[in-house]
């Protein structure tokens, strides 16, 4: 029976992006669903994103053409059936998302045809956007949809702490390859209750706060990778981190990207004497793939001992600047920069975890009844770079193909006489040391940066594996002492990430997409495979 310890569902779904609201409103209306949202329903990466969501939507355009753009970008270590089937179900999911609702911006010639944009690494115009705020409007949408239905009960301001596996409740077998629910913490009362769940969803989002520089809300600290590893599922393709090329450069524009979509509609880069530089690194200068640009932004700013380069749009006219990009204008202004008149500082800044929990193209984990969608999974849709746009793309088309998976079979069976244990805290005190997780969070995170970032080298790896190992075991003993909160469930999470992702780059001997190192520069054809981990068997 719940109690204030303890709730019971069918389906618990912990995030609140784009990929967990849209399974939760694919799953049929019989299910109890719990949708866990860390902070307000709509706080989030899918709020921040600006640029749009690619798919096939012109005549002049093809599925083929979408393909070959994407493994091209994702440097030949894209899973091309996962790449066909995501793109070819591109248009179904658009649909989907104007039938919910999302006011996607029209020609302003032609009120009958959308507009498509084009960004970095696409061949042609295919990206569907609402002004410069996609994201806003998708997760604004369907979190309205989502707040009207009355098989769903919202948990906000509330983070898993860990999930609640077979094997740790001494099981065997298929049983004890199972995920029974979760372990939550009420950020505001805190208090750990147990979420008993059929199903359980990872679409907690990626992991980009494990920098000190990033685009991505202070929430993305890669809790479901972290939690998914930790129960025992691999991760694939961790050294893959996309760091956007278009952050604005000012001390209080704190994350503040500025999308990719101005280069697609002409904006170029120039170096502070007003020069180009993006001809000289790649043929589609300004328009190359993310991981190309931000390295040549990376070295050029490294050349020339200077804090930024900039973006100038300036040479296009006002008004259609103002239409298209009223987000990045308005924001722009309020930090002294007209974007009409003048170019604006911009840096890199990390953006998007493309490893993540492997899964398959309905969401399934390594453990039954355990789904990762979004960015919190690894589905091979973007090998070594993701493509502008394919990422929201990415979201809808695996929550579809979750949500068919649990309606295929909505009760799946625990076995009989079940007992799961409530949160312990009899042998945990109150921490009266803050101080070790602020520190450790901000040690992190600067390693990380100087030692993991856009350029690397074996000596920066080793420093870095040095580092978070002595971090690991310093918060292992924190954790076992102190009553869990917020800040240190978040930096156990980084903590873990960051462990994965050096792990994955000393074992990536070449040079291939998001990962550069100066010691193995070149691409090598041998290494072109996803790089596994696996966690230790349990014990």
């Amino acid at each position: 029976m719940p109690t204030a310890n303890t709730h019971a569902f069918d389906v618990l779904i912990i995030g609140s992006g784009a990929a967990g609201l849209t399974l939760a409103l694919s799953l049929p209306a019989s299910l109890r669903i719990a949708l866990i949202s860390k902070s307000e329903l709509t706080e989030g990466n899918t709020l921040y994103a600006q640029g749009g969501v690619a798919a096939v939507l012109d005549e002049t355009d093809t599925i083929a053409s979408h393909i070959q753009d994407t493994l091209i970008a994702g440097g030949g270590l894209c899973d091309a059936d996962a790449v066909r089937h995501i793109v070819e179900h591109g248009r179904a999911a658009i649909d989907w998302l104007i039938d919910a609702g999302v006011p996607f911006t029209r020609e302003a010639q032609d009120q009958s045809h959308y507009h498509l944009t084009r960004e970095g690494g696409h061949s042609h115009r295919r990206v569907i956007h609402s002004a410069d705020a996609t994201g806003q409007a998708i997760e604004l949408t369907l979190s309205d949809r989502v707040r009207e239905l009355p098989n769903v009960t919202l948990f906000e301001n509330h983070i898993a702490v860990d999930l609640v596996i077979g094997h740790k409740l001494g099981l065997r077998g298929e049983a004890g390859r199972r995920c029974y629910g979760a372990y939550i913490l009420d950020r505001k009362g805190q208090k750990v209750a147990l979420f008993r769940a059929r199903y359980s969803v990872l679409a907690t989002g990626g992991a980009s706060k494990v920098y000190l520089y990033t685009s991505n809300p202070d929430l993305a600290t890669g809790d479901g990778i972290a939690m998914g590893w930790r129960a025992g599922c691999r991760v694939a393709n961790m050294e893959f981190n996309q760091f956007h090329p278009t952050c604005l450069y000012h001390p209080k524009a704190k994350s503040f990207l500025v999308t990719e979509a101005l280069r697609g509609e002409g904006a170029y880069l120039r170096l502070p004497d007003g020069s180009r530089f993006m001809p000289r690194f790649h043929e589609m200068a300004e328009l190359a793939p993310r991981d190309v640009v931000a390295r040549a932004i990376d070295h050029e700013m490294k050349r020339l001992g200077t804090d930024c380069v900039y973006l100038d749009i300036s040479h296009k006219e006002a008004g259609f600047i103002r239409e298209h990009f009223p987000t990045v204008y308005q924001r722009c202004l309020e930090f002294g920069f007209d974007i009409t008149a003048e170019p604006i500082p911009v840096v890199p800044a990390a953006h998007y975890t493309c490893g993540g929990l492997v899964t398959d193209m309905h969401g399934r984990t390594d453990l039954l009844g355990l789904y990762a969608i979004g960015e919190t999974a690894y589905t091979g849709l973007h090998g070594a770079n993701r493509m502008a746009s394919n990422s929201l793309l990415e979201c809808l088309v695996t929550a579809q193909g979750a949500a068919e998976d649990i309606t295929a079979d909505p009760l799946a069976h625990e076995p009989e006489g079940l007992v799961v244990p409530l949160w312990d805290e009899s042998r945990v005190t109150d921490s009266d040391e803050e101080v070790v997780v602020s520190h450790n969070w901000e040690e992190l995170r600067r390693f990380m940066w100087d030692y993991v970032g856009i350029v690397r080298t074996n000596k920066r790896l080793e420093r870095a594996k040095h580092r978070v190992d002595l971090l690991t075991r310093e918060i292992h003993e924190y954790y076992g002492n102190f009553r869990v909160t917020n800040d240190l469930l978040e930096l156990r999470n980084l903590v873990q990430v960051a462990d994965l992702i050096i792990r994955s780059a000393m074992a990536r001997k070449e040079s291939r997409g998001l990962h550069y190192t100066l010691d193995y520069p070149e691409q090598v054809e041998g290494e072109a495979h996803a790089t596994l981990l696996t966690p230790p068997p349990p014990r």
